[in-house]
């Protein structure tokens, strides 16, 4: 999910210029608003907020003990006012990110898959299948390696290299 939410977020942050020719139609912006809300992307973003406020606290408190309790306290309350202005923005740029490369069918159709049953458990399993998925994607890797390395040792021996 995570991945998933990364992905979004970097190709809002690369199509954020000013307006253009191919805006996306109004009719296309409420189905992909639509779209992310049944992406559930404000929540992933919300997830990610504490971490992102906490990775900013060893930089403005430079350890001291004062700054840090303060900046701890603060934390809830720009968690509890800035949600909003942040799920509304991420809301909007994400839309537009749809809106921009999907047709309106398209939105529509992937729009009705995620609202459905099956769409909305593929949403709850994301996280867990992407994290299993890179797992699977590791111990090939280490498997394959290891078969490569021996291929290349033998054929290094093979040139009568000593390894």
């Amino acid at each position: 999910m995570y991945k998933v939410l990364t992905i979004i977020v970097c190709a809002i942050l690369l199509t954020m210029g000013g307006a253009r020719a191919d805006d996306p139609s109004p009719a296309a912006m409420d189905v992909a608003r639509r779209l992310v809300t049944a992406l559930r992307v404000t929540d992933q973003f919300k997830a990610m907020l504490p971490g992102i406020l906490f990775s900013l606290r060893p930089v403005l408190s430079q350890d001291r003990p004062e700054i840090e309790h303060d900046f701890d306290a603060a934390v809830t309350a720009i968690l509890e006012t800035g949600q909003s202005k942040y799920n509304n923005s991420m809301i909007e740029r994400a839309a537009a990110l749809y809106a921009r490369n999907f047709s309106l069918d398209e939105l529509h159709a992937i729009e009705a898959f995620y609202r459905s049953a099956p769409g909305q458990k593929y949403i709850e399993k994301s996280q867990e299948l992407s994290e299993m998925s890179r797992k699977i994607g590791d111990e090939i890797s280490r498997e394959e390696a290891d078969e490569i390395k021996a291929q290349m040792t033998q054929l290094l021996r093979d040139k009568g290299h000593k390894l």
